[in-house]
C-alpha cells in the first residue's frame, strides 16, 4: 500500500464512510475490500489503541434513492453518518439502470445520476464531518468550456455541488483539469491511470518489447498530447500524434465533421504502437487512428483510453479486431462496461479499485496525495521486472 509510514504517523480527520449510489456498488464493494485489508494492516503497525471505527468489517453505508410514482425520487441514508468523513461514489454513466415513470420504464441518463448525488449530499449535509464526491467520469467533463451561446455545465455542476458542501472532488482523467478554476476555494484531485493501463498491457500482451526499436506511442489528437508525452518519456520510446482537420463550413450533430487525421511523427513502420486517450465514446476517431497506423506498416496496435463509452456499441470493433487493425483495447473499469464488452478477446480491463482505495485511505488521513498522483516510481520497477 502506497504511503504505509506516512499514514502510520498521521491520523484521520474523521470516522471514514463511504457511500455509493446506484450503479456504482459493484465499484465501491472492491473499494471497500481493499480499504478493510488496508485499516487491518495499518492497526497491526500502529503502537497505541486504534481509533474507534478505525478498523471496520465494512466502510459502506446503507444509502438508496427511491423514486415516487411520477418519478420523481428522494435521497435517503439509513445509518448515521454524524461526524463522519464521507466518501460519495457515483458512475454517471452507467445507463444499465432503470427506474419507472408513470408505468414506463426509463434508463437513467448523467443527468439522473447527478440529481441523485445531490439527493445523497443533501441527506448528509449538516451531519458528515466533511463530504467528498468521487466521481471517476466527471459530469459534463466535456462541456469544459463556452462557445458563444452555450451553457457552462461542469462549471456550474461543480460550483453547485461545492455550494451544497461538499469539500473535495475526486475524478480520473478529466477531460479538461483546468475546469477545476471555477472551484477556486474547493479541492480538485485529478488522478490518472497510467500506472494501471501499463500493468494491464504488460498482463495482457506479456512478450511486448519496450524498446524506441520496438514500440511507439501515439496521440489520437492534440487534447491527449499531455497524456502521450508523459507515457512516452517514462516508457523511452518515440511518440507521434494526429490532429483532426475539420470543415468548419458545416456541423453535423453539433459538431464540425472530421475532413482527415493528419499524421506528424517517425515512422512506424514495424513498431508496435499504443494509441492513449481520455475515452472512446463512438469510436470513429479511435478507429480511423488505428487503421492509419495500421497502413502505415505498424505491427500491433493498442488501445489505451481511461473511459470506454462504446456509444455505438462494439460491432465495428469487432469487425476491425478482425481485420488486425486493433489488437487490444484497454480500459479502466470506473465506469460502467456491458458484458458483451468483458467477454470481448480484444478487450482488456484496467483494475482501480485498489488505486482508489489509496486515494480515499491517504485524503481521510489529511496527508499529501502527491506520491500517490505520481506513479513514475511504481512504473519504473514494473518496467524493471518485465524486462
Amino acid at each position: 500500500m502506497a504511503n504505509l509510514d506516512l499514514l502510520e504517523n498521521s491520523i484521520p480527520v474523521a470516522p471514514l464512510k463511504l457511500a455509493a449510489l446506484p450503479g456504482s456498488m459493484e465499484m465501491a464493494k472492491k473499494v471497500d475490500a481493499y480499504l478493510v485489508q488496508f485499516r487491518k494492516e495499518l492497526a497491526e503497525r500502529r503502537n497505541v489503541v486504534s481509533f474507534s471505527g478505525y478498523s471496520e468489517d465494512s466502510f459502506l453505508i446503507d444509502c438508496e434513492c427511491p423514486r415516487f410514482g411520477s418519478g420523481e425520487a428522494k435521497g435517503k441514508i439509513n445509518e448515521s453518518v454524524r461526524g463522519a468523513d464521507l466518501y460519495i461514489l457515483v458512475d454517471v454513466c452507467n445507463y444499465s439502470i432503470t427506474y419507472k415513470v408513470c408505468g414506463y420504464e426509463n434508463h437513467m441518463s448523467p443527468d439522473d445520476h447527478y440529481q441523485d448525488l445531490k439527493r445523497i449530499i443533501a441527506a448528509a449535509t449538516g451531519k458528515a464531518h466533511r463530504i467528498n464526491v468521487i466521481m471517476p467520469f466527471i459530469y459534463e467533463g466535456r462541456q469544459h468550456k463556452r462557445t458563444k451561446r452555450e451553457s457552462l455545465d461542469c462549471a456550474l455542476a461543480l460550483q453547485e455541488l461545492m455550494n451544497m458542501g461538499v469539500s473535495n472532488f475526486i475524478t480520473f482523467d478529466a477531460h479538461d483539469p483546468r475546469v477545476m478554476n471555477a472551484i477556486p476555494l474547493g479541492g480538485f484531485d485529478n488522478f490518472m491511470p497510467t500506472y494501471q493501463f501499463l500493468k494491464a498491457l504488460l498482463r495482457s500482451v506479456p512478450d511486448l518489447t519496450i524498446d524506441n526499436d520496438h514500440l511507439m506511442i501515439i496521440s489520437p489528437d492534440e487534447g491527449a498530447m499531455a497524456r502521450a508525452v508523459y507515457f512516452s518519456n517514462v516508457l523511452g520510446v518515440d511518440m507521434g500524434m494526429f490532429y483532426k482537420r475539420r470543415d468548419y463550413s458545416t456541423i453535423v450533430n453539433g459538431k464540425n465533421p472530421i475532413v482527415a487525421h493528419e499524421f506528424l511523427g517517425d515512422s512506424v513502420a514495424g513498431k508496435d504502437v499504443v494509441i492513449i486517450d481520455d475515452m472512446i465514446s463512438s469510436g470513429e476517431s479511435m478507429l480511423d487512428v488505428a487503421k492509419q497506423v495500421k497502413e502505415r506498416g505498424a505491427d500491433h496496435v493498442f488501445v489505451c483510453t481511461t473511459f470506454g463509452l462504446f456509444t455505438d456499441g462494439l460491432e465495428k470493433f469487432d469487425a476491425y479486431y478482425e481485420k488486425g487493425y486493433i489488437s487490444k483495447v484497454i480500459t479502466t473499469d470506473l465506469t460502467y462496461r456491458t458484458p458483451e464488452l468483458v467477454s470481448r478477446p480484444w478487450y482488456e480491463p484496467a483494475e482501480m479499485s485498489k488505486y482508489m482505495a489509496s486515494i480515499i485511505d491517504t485524503l481521510n488521513h489529511d496527508v499529501s496525495v502527491a506520491k500517490v498522483q505520481s506513479t513514475t516510481e511504481k512504473i519504473n520497477k514494473l518496467l524493471a521486472k518485465h524486462r
